[in-house]
């Protein structure tokens, strides 16, 4: 049992003590705000306030944490060893950086609550993050500076034990359409062949009527490829699926589908199965409700993971819409701009809703890559992909956190421009399991 010494107890203070020593180095502590039973105690002890009280380890605080309300934040960032840091702090501290408000501050992600400009999305761009624009986007400094704390307090009490964190690897794979040409019904084939031929695509027109006919794969079901990668190297998986209503930024199949209801059930026996709330529903919650009754009355019973479609995010309104109903582990915290930490974290953690003041129970799940980001945004070829990937997993294997993926059904197609990413996926799917 560790004691902690603060000199005002917080809602927020309370929250990143749980997710450091709770969340990440898995031990009990308890919280008081009184000096004498601080003094007093023989037990492991650190403090963070404004000066040490005795003899314990002191982490020296900055005002962020015994705040409240959403300020522009003065944030000047130097360097600690080979690490960018910011808060700075006095010379007694154990370290010469307020930890535990740089922790908050990240992983509440602050900076999102505060005037910036979005993208054609709606969403907050990496190169507008602290993390993207002082070179550590790539690293989960919070799991990192939770072990340093940890090395800090192992030194002075020795005696104090600490349980082992394991790593792991989780695929998750998004279904934005099921299929390419199969089950889109009359008029959106009629329509496809149109399309086809107003760009003389002969090629695909051959294609798709030899699809219909049953004649040949659709080339967007990958699925026995995914659920031979997921038997070979036996990982966890999750599946997301989109049921919005058909709109421009949504175009998966009718819900009414038999097949697609089949395609659900089936990936749910080997699988995780999520809702994919639509683009259209980000500013719905009636249409999220739709679809999360949907995913729920296909697989007959409730529906508690989400990822948004196109990775929209809007703090604290998404989640609180989540949170209205009944979903309780969210997986959309990740760029689609840039690979890396987006929360500068690769373990779970609660959401902290700043607005409110207070922890919340939805679990964010945060990704570290996306296909699409090293493809289109990044400009990575299927030859150097893992080149980028590689590090990224490197580093969570480095914490024992856990490395999430996100691909698509439809990439995985190994045709046209998605040649040579079924090997990428592969060589990953290899690389983290081990």
């Amino acid at each position: 049992m560790l004691l902690i010494y603060t000199h005002k107890i917080t809602h927020r203070n309370k929250y990143i003590f749980n997710l450091i020593f709770k969340d990440i180095l898995e031990i009990d502590f308890m919280l008081t705000e009184d000096v004498s039973e601080f003094k007093n105690s023989d037990k492991p002890k650190i403090s963070y306030t404004l000066n040490p009280i005795a003899d314990e380890l002191f982490f020296g605080s900055r005002n962020l944490l015994f705040e409240s309300g959403i300020t522009e934040q003065n944030i000047s960032v130097f360097d600690y060893g080979i690490q960018k840091v910011f808060y700075a702090t006095g010379k007694s501290s154990a370290m010469p950086f307020d930890v535990f408000a740089a922790c908050f501050f990240l992983v509440t992600r602050y900076e999102e609550y505060l005037p910036h400009i979005r993208d054609e999305h709606d969403r907050f761009d990496a190169k507008d993050s602290l993390a993207f624009n002082n070179g550590f986007l790539q690293k989960p400094v919070i799991n990192q500076w939770a072990n340093q704390i940890k090395e800090i307090i192992k030194n002075k009490y020795p005696e104090l034990a600490f349980s082992k964190r394991k790593y792991k690897f989780i695929s998750t794979i998004d279904i934005d359409n099921a299929y390419a040409f199969r089950e889109k019904g009359f008029t959106r084939s009629i329509g496809g062949y149109l399309k086809s031929f107003s760009k003389f695509d002969f090629i695909e027109i051959k294609q798709r009527t030899k699809v219909l006919l049953g004649f040949e794969k659709d080339p967007y079901d990958t699925y026995e490829f995914q659920l031979e990668i997921l038997k070979k190297y036996k990982f966890k998986s999750i599946y997301f699926f989109l049921l919005g209503d058909y709109g421009v930024n949504d175009k998966n199949l009718p819900i009414e589908s038999k097949k697609f209801q089949s395609l659900i059930k089936t990936l749910g026996d080997y699988a995780d199965v999520g809702i994919h709330p639509s683009y259209g529903s980000n500013h719905s919650k009636e249409q999220l409700q739709k679809e999360v009754n949907r995913l729920s009355k296909v697989l007959h019973k409730d529906v508690t993971k989400s990822r948004q479609h196109f990775l929209k995010l809007s703090l604290p309104e998404t989640y609180r819409n989540l949170i209205d109903l009944d979903i309780t582990d969210d997986y959309t915290m990740g760029f689609a701009s840039q690979i890396g930490f987006r929360a500068s974290i690769c373990t779970p953690f609660n959401f902290y809703d700043l607005d409110m003041e207070l922890e919340t129970k939805l679990k964010i799940h945060p990704f570290a890559v996306m296909e699409g980001t090293l493809k289109y945004y990044m400009k990575v070829s299927p030859e150097n992909a893992m080149d980028k990937i590689k590090p990224l997993i490197d580093e969570v294997k480095a914490v024992d956190g856990v490395f999430m993926s996100l691909w698509h059904n439809d990439t995985l197609n190994n045709q046209k421009l998605w040649l040579g990413w079924q090997k990428v996926y592969e060589d990953m799917a290899k690389y983290a399991s081990q």
